[in-house]
């Protein structure tokens, strides 16, 4: 019978950092104690990286002896190859010995002749060791690589076929196990992500071939599109009399983890879906899709690009913006519901200040400040150009100035039709280092090509209470770390309206009207 390994803890971590609360880690010990499975791979095991990263991708000791004194299973963990020393193998280790079974090796192709090192440093300690080598989809194409695999003999318990872009299909499966089989005796294994919705037929495809082990997820959680349920290769294996279990086990913590994915939202779309027909990263779509000023339409759109080799659809002329204080200052407009709640105050002070810009970072309440005698600029990012059509509607005369990133921009170019004649992009970002893809970075910098540092800010109301979503936690923390980059820069940020942003300087609209 082929073996299976539960892998939720390692590769849903890429939703929740790799934290989850002990509750639903107990909850899922216990039901998988209780199945058919063979193996838990309940995280990575890593030295220190940079950033925030959760107890389940270093586990430190005292967590890998709780998780062995509630398990049956026996226990896996990943190295990242490219993050791990073959010399630095046992002191990473040392600990699990005894609590871990096997360790697992992300390897790149590319790097496979480098991970043969790393494999037997672990195999010297005692572990069953894993090649998870990933992109199956291009291994084909991989000669060099394709020649080094019979070296894994003596050093791999079990070598993985990855599917990392989600895109094979069944008889790709076939060719790939004909092709490794040609170079070693060592078991197979199949790890599939679910892109194209082929994780189950995939896998089923690998058990009929002699596949000894395959990878699945409690309701499919895991990195971008996620990997096959669990739950669903339980019930087929169930369902042709291979294996016995009884549903109660499960139905307790798959609707936990069903209530966390309505969180996190994993699983295939229709991003996911052309990543994977084409190969292209999940890394970088899953940040995408995440990223709510996306739109579908400009997420297929890059995707499009990256798949024909292009860096953009569209070069804009680069706007040469007028130093001749022909302005008074910057006004920011965010899009908070304050700039609603303060509409009329904020309408009255740019009224008595004609020669204040108006610069949108969003469009959302541009219609507020359409009978303003004031100039004015939209920063187009993603999906503004739709959202700022949206929000005009029916009018026929829209007047102002479009600015975009640099060219090439990544999500590539939309521009509504009756502003196209009047859009441009600026040349560069350079107030800071990183986030200079979004709406407050192009406004910064766009106050800066204009020797414009005194900055007043509406709409940047910032978040409050406990329930706020991880995206607005997330926007929030960018938000602030921009600011802080433009007052090193030399910027005055004020904001006229009620915000919680510390780098802010909190002053009234009302105070200005006196």
């Amino acid at each position: 019978m082929t073996k299976i390994l539960d892998c939720t803890l390692r590769d849903g971590g890429y939703y929740t950092n790799w934290d989850f609360s002990d509750n639903l880690v107990d909850h899922y010990l216990a039901a998988c104690n209780d199945v058919p499975i063979d193996y838990l791979e309940v995280g990575y095991r890593s030295p220190q990286l940079k950033g925030y990263l959760g107890k389940y991708f270093y586990l430190p000791l005292s967590v890998m002896q709780d998780l062995k004194a509630k398990s049956n299973k026996k226990l896996v963990i990943i190295l990242n190859e490219k993050d791990v020393k073959a010399e630095d193998t046992r002191t990473l280790l040392q600990d699990c010995i005894g609590i871990i079974d096997m360790v697992r090796l992300a390897i790149d192709p590319k790097n496979f002749e480098r991970a043969l090192g790393l494999a037997r440093a672990v195999k010297e300690m005692g572990f069953e060791v894993g090649f998870n080598v990933m992109y199956m989809s291009t291994w084909k194409e991989e000669k060099t690589f394709l020649n080094l695999i019979p070296q894994v003999e003596g050093i791999c318990d079990y070598f993985y076929m990855v599917d990392s872009f989600g895109g094979v299909f069944p008889e790709d499966v076939k060719e790939i196990i004909e092709i490794v089989r040609s170079k070693t005796n060592t078991p197979l294994g199949f790890h599939g992500h679910n892109n194209l919705e082929l994780g189950l037929i995939n896998t089923l495809t690998a058990i009929e071939h002699g596949v000894e082990i395959v990878d699945a997820t409690i309701t499919g959680m895991g990195r971008g599109a996620g990997n096959l349920k669990t739950e669903l290769l339980l019930t087929v294996l169930h369902a042709q009399g291979k294996i016995d279990f009884d549903y109660n086990a499960l139905s307790g913590v798959v609707d936990e983890f069903a209530h966390l994915q309505k969180h996190h939202e994993w699983g295939t779309n229709l991003p996911y879906m052309v990543s994977g027909a084409h190969s292209l990263p999940q890394k970088q779509v899953m940040e995408w899709v995440t990223k709510r000023f996306y739109s579908i339409n400009s997420i297929l759109r890059a995707l499009s690009n990256q798949s024909q080799g292009k860096e953009d659809n569209k070069k804009l002329p680069e706007i040469h913006l007028k130093r001749d204080n022909a302005y008074s200052g910057a006004f920011v407009v965010g899009g908070g519901p304050s700039v609603r709640d303060h509409a009329e105050a904020i309408e009255s002070y740019l009224k008595q200040n004609p020669n204040m810009l108006v610069i949108h970072a969003s469009s959302r309440n541009a219609m507020i400040f359409r009978n303003i005698p004031n100039d004015q600029i939209f920063c187009l990012i993603g999906n503004e150009g739709h959202r700022l059509e949206e929000v005009f509607g029916d009018v026929d005369i829209v007047t102002g100035t479009c600015i975009l990133p640099p060219f090439p921009r990544e999500m590539g170019t939309y521009i509504p039709q009756k502003l196209a004649d009047s859009s441009y992009e600026l040349k560069k970002i350079e107030f800071t280092d990183k986030l200079k893809n979004t709406h407050t970075a192009l406004a910064v910098q766009t106050a800066l090509e204009l020797d414009l540092k005194t900055i007043q800010l509406v709409g940047y109301d910032g978040y409050s209470g406990q329930n706020i979503g991880s995206r607005e936690q997330e926007l929030f923390l960018e938000n602030e770390y921009l600011f802080e980059k433009a007052t090193i820069a030399g910027c005055k940020l004020h904001s006229l309206t009620p915000s919680s942003y510390t780098a802010l300087v909190q002053e009234s609209i009302y105070g200005y009207l006196i």
